[in-house]
This record gives structure tokens, C-alpha cells and sequence, in this order.
């Protein structure tokens, strides 16, 4: 059996793309982005393709590319559909899958399930990305809570972006979770930064 990395964060907008990138790159494995809110012509699948060097990758198919870039729920309504757990098919692979979450761990996908319903569906480790700013703690911490409770599980936490030590330390000791690694603001966002990057993570 492949394994299988979704990759979610404490909110939305604190690198997941990016860190999936690197690892997409790390572990030449095949990327699949489920949900695709909004940003079709420069979808986050198209971000990590133009971020990865190596020519074993796979990049599968969105399940539902939505116009819109809202909440999914909100953005499929505006689309005219619904978004239905039980068309979301793991593609098949002999790699490491790498799955990109949308937003955080309770978006909504529609009006009964959220997004860890459908981590829980496909089977998936999740690893968490954290960034550090007023409030991250909460955040991390709510986040962790939240897939202890649903039981889920959990790989180990990356910090992306600039370092606070007493935060990260508080959170890795509270949580008892895997220390993946930390990534600092890169120089450049290109290919070789991203491979780079990648040597900081323990995967």
C-alpha cells in the first residue's frame, strides 16, 4: 500500500501549496488537489507542476474544479452544484500521494460534511502545516484537537515561515506530535528553492 499525505493548515493562507510542493519534490510523488476554489487559471495544480523538477510525478485531476473563490460549499452553490463525497476516487498509483486540502480542517464541502470527512474518507495521513503569528498557537492547537477527536491521523507538523522558537517549542510539547521540519521564508520561488527546501524536512 502507497502512502497517502493530505496536506491541511491551521487557516488559509499560510503555504500549503508551497509545502506540497516541496514535498511533491522530496518524495517524487504524484499531487491530486480534490477541491479547486476559484483561481482556475492559475490553479494550485498548475503552481506545484511549475515547481517540480523531477519527471516522475503525476498530477491528477481535480474531483471539482468550482469558479468561485470561496468556502467550496459556497462556491459549488454559486456553480450550480453539490459537492458529493462519494465521487471523490483515490486516483490509482505505485507512488507516495500527495492530496492539498482547501482552506483548513472544517471547511465546509457541503451542507453535511466537512473537510475532515473527507480526509477520513480517503484514509489519508495528514500532515499539518503551522505558521507563527498571534494566534497560530490556538489555531495549531484547535487544529490538532480536531483530528484527535475525529480520529485522524497525523504524520507531524511543518512550521512555514518566519521562526518563533517559544511557539513552536509549546506547541510540539503540548501536542506530542512529529517535529517534519521548518521552512523559512525561501529566497526565490522556483524550482531549485523548492528542491532545497525539501533537504529540511524529515520525511
Amino acid at each position: 500500500m502507497t502512502n497517502k499525505y493530505f496536506i491541511t493548515g491551521i487557516g488559509t493562507g499560510i503555504g500549503k501549496t508551497v509545502v506540497s510542493a516541496i514535498i511533491t519534490e522530496k518524495l517524487q510523488a504524484d499531487y491530486w488537489k480534490p477541491v479547486q476554489s476559484g483561481d482556475l487559471d492559475n490553479s494550485d495544480t498548475m503552481k506545484v507542476r511549475s515547481l517540480v523538477s523531477n519527471s516522475k510525478t503525476v498530477f491528477h485531476p481535480e474531483a471539482y474544479q468550482l469558479t468561485q473563490p470561496y468556502s467550496p460549499h459556497k462556491s459549488a452553490a454559486l456553480d450550480g452544484v453539490t459537492i458529493d463525497l462519494s465521487k471523490f476516487e483515490l486516483p490509482q498509483t505505485d507512488s507516495t500521494l500527495l492530496i492539498e486540502g482547501a482552506g483548513g480542517l472544517m471547511v465546509p464541502l457541503n451542507e453535511q460534511h466537512l473537510m475532515t470527512d473527507l480526509i477520513k474518507q480517503l484514509g489519508a495521513e495528514v500532515i499539518l502545516v503551522s505558521q507563527n503569528y498571534l494566534g497560530s498557537i490556538n489555531h495549531t492547537l484547535l487544529s490538532v484537537e480536531v483530528l484527535k477527536q475525529k480520529g485522524i491521523s497525523v504524520k507531524g507538523i511543518i512550521f512555514n515561515g518566519p521562526a518563533d522558537a517559544e511557539s513552536e517549542r509549546y506547541i510540539l510539547k503540548y501536542t506530542s506530535l512529529p517535529l517534519i521540519g521548518k521552512i523559512t521564508e525561501l529566497p526565490e520561488l522556483n524550482k531549485e528553492a523548492i528542491k532545497q527546501a525539501g533537504q529540511l524536512l524529515q520525511l
